[in-house]
């Protein structure tokens, strides 16, 4: 049964057969709203849906925050990991991102390789990264 995000905050894309799928929340025991430091979490779900293997080798994150600093993390693989992904299998890992404002966002790609050697660059589409009295004062 395919995972299907609960946050209507993640997001979800498909490349070349790898659909990646996030789920942020915020970790209101990790932060420090008085102090401006919020920590958030993410749930990454990568699901290889084409018909051949692919092995994760590399990640590149772009995170912006509420005041427009930006910041770019990259390296290889992903939690000390560098999954293979055989056609139907999913690796899920977990991670956390801190913020000096109440929110932000996050995007990237992870590039794979394949078993003859090609790479390429399976999206991560925008996310949002919002603590419960920010997407509350933004409704009013």
């Amino acid at each position: 049964m395919p995972y299907t995000p609960k946050r209507p905050l993640g997001s979800e894309a498909v490349t070349e057969g790898i659909r990646v799928q996030v789920e942020p929340v915020f970790l209101d025991s990790h932060s420090d709203v008085e102090r401006g430091n919020f920590t958030f979490a993410y749930k990454i779900h990568l699901t290889n849906e084409g018909a051949m293997a692919a092995r994760l080798v590399g990640r590149y994150w772009r995170i912006v925050d509420a005041d427009g600093q930006e910041s770019v993390v990259e390296g290889p693989g992903v939690v000390g990991q560098h999954p293979h992904l055989e056609p139907g299998q999913t690796f899920e890992y977990s991670s956390f991102c801190p913020l000096k404002t109440a929110w932000g966002t996050m995007e990237g790609h992870f590039t794979f390789e394949r078993a003859d050697g090609e790479t390429f660059r399976a999206t991560v589409a925008r996310f949002y990264l919002a603590c419960p009295e920010a997407r509350a004062a933004s409704r009013s």
